[in-house]
């Protein structure tokens, strides 16, 4: 579903609060590991681990009815006389498989794995773990006329899948974490979120603080706020400054000494305006006949800036585009919202979304005069709403959307030009943790996992257990990925 695509389903609903069970107090647990390999999701490679499943309620209310099982799968530590605490990987979207971000990114994780076990539960509703899946449709249509469309592919998932899916929100995915914590013998643990997952990993601090011994909060959601109706204005911010940079870059604002204006230019022609084209299929390379529009235009600035890497072939793009060249920028639309779509289980982010967000989008005439003001305009807005007039709210913690008090040691990471989750949302989540440290990462958007010299200092801060000790001198030295000025990439 391309108008949620990487969107981050964060808020708050209040229906009713789960305890904090003491870990005595809850009943024993075991999970048997066998040998296995973790693919890459593009079959590129594969990595040895360990794998088992645990059964737990999909009903936390009904223990003794159905049960899910969750697929956990564990990297031993090198060093095996390590004491060190397991490191938890938490993954994003909402509906990602954490298994999946590990494969994705094992060079990320190699030097903590030096010394910690990591451990991937592929939250329920994901991955292998009993996966909400919803087939939405997949063209470039304007967002008006696609919306009676989402209406009836939401139903038609829900008469598949049944109003069980309620019971898939993240109150209920922290309770599963911490069995699995216990099933594998672990006293305390370090928790990795990204995205999401940092929202994820936030409330198992309010949760289990006592089983916690660090966390890393990569692309930092505010817990006091719901995610959606800020979303197009950090989004503006986010590409406005990408447009800054290559004018203050020499060899980018040479080749494109317009670029501000042809961006200008776009935007206004693609309100109206449809043009059709036909372009090679990213995949399959068959050519298939598309309308470029303002959807289409949209889309491509959007998933272009949530990565640096994206964000480089950015101004050629819009240069070609401006030129007349539109076919350039509706593959990458069209190739990244494929590869966001089979990344994530649907379902199991409308649950999150509806739970959690929708309940409190708040959005008065001037937000909302804000928002189309924007590229992205209100139509991820829109869909959402459509689909949660739909879909089955569920247990959501009465605190999730309360400042997050906590001294368990936090290192928090941002993208200077992050268009969903920047730098002033982890400052805000960042006031009530009393022992933290914050790094912006400078001309990196959403994501700093495999970043520079990022996979270092987080291996020396789980290891330090000080964040104010770890050596950042490495991040002064830092440069986002330089513009592409031509066809065959940056200057030399």
């Amino acid at each position: 579903m391309r108008i949620l695509g990487l969107a981050i389903g964060i808020a708050a609903g209040v229906f009713g609060s789960v305890a904090c069970v003491p870990a005595q107090a809850a009943p024993e647990l075991t999970l048997a590991l066998q040998d296995c390999r973790l693919e890459h999701p593009l079959k590129l490679a594969s990595d040895a681990a360990r794998c088992g499943t645990l059964k737990v309620p999909e009903d936390r209310a009904k223990p003794a009815g159905a049960q899910i099982e969750l697929h956990v799968a564990v990297v031993a530590a090198l060093n095996r006389r390590s004491t060190a605490a397991p490191l938890f990987l938490l993954a994003g979207g909402p509906g990602q498989s954490a298994i999946d971000l590990y494969t994705s990114f094992p060079g990320a994780f190699a030097r903590i794995n030096r010394n910690h076990d990591l451990v991937m539960v592929d939250q329920r509703g994901t991955g292998r773990s009993s996966p909400l899946m919803c087939q939405y449709p997949d063209d470039w249509t304007d967002a008006a006329l696609e919306l009676p469309k989402i209406r009836d592919a939401t139903r038609a998932c829900l008469a598949t899948l049944g109003d069980r899916v309620r019971n898939y929100t993240s109150s209920v995915a922290v309770r599963d974490l911490d069995d699995v914590r216990r099933a594998l013998g672990y006293a305390k643990i370090d928790l990795y979120g990204s995205s999401y997952g940092t929202r994820v990993a936030e409330l198992f601090m309010r949760r289990y603080p006592a089983a916690v011994h660090a966390v890393i909060l990569d692309g930092v959601v505010d817990p006091e706020r719901a995610i959606g109706p800020e979303t197009p204005e950090d989004g503006e911010h986010a590409l406005q400054q990408i447009v800054a940079r290559c004018g203050e870059t020499r060899e980018c604002a040479s080749a494109y000494p317009h670029l501000a204006q042809e961006l200008a230019a776009l935007r206004a022609r693609f309100g109206p305006e449809r043009v059709a084209l036909t372009v090679p299929d990213p995949s399959t390379g068959q050519e298939q006949h598309i309308e470029f529009n303002r959807v289409m235009l949209n889309a491509a600035l959007r998933f272009m800036s949530y990565s640096a890497t994206q964000a480089a072939l950015l101004p050629a793009l819009i240069h070609q585009a401006a030129q007349g060249q539109l076919a350039p920028l509706a593959a990458q639309a069209i190739m990244v919202a494929r590869q966001v779509g089979e990344q994530l289980a649907s379902g199991m982010q409308n649950t999150v979304v509806c739970s959690e967000d929708a309940p409190f989008f708040a959005v008065d005439a001037a937000a909302l005069a804000r928002m189309k003001a924007t590229y992205q305009g209100s139509d991820q807005l829109d869909a959402l709403r459509e689909i949660c007039a739909i879909w089955p709210r569920g247990p959501v913690d009465a605190d999730l959307h309360a400042p997050l008090r906590s001294e368990i040691p936090t290192l928090l990471l941002s993208g200077e030009d992050d268009p969903v989750t920047p730098p002033a949302a982890a400052e805000r989540a960042a006031t009530g943790l009393t022992r933290h440290r914050h790094l912006i990462l400078t001309g990196e958007g959403h994501g700093q996992l495999a970043t520079g010299c990022v996979p270092r200092l987080m291996a020396d801060f789980l290891d330090r257990e000080e964040s104010e000790r770890i050596d950042t001198s490495c991040l002064a030295e830092h440069t986002p990925p330089p513009f592409f000025v031509s066809p065959t990439g940056p200057a030399p």
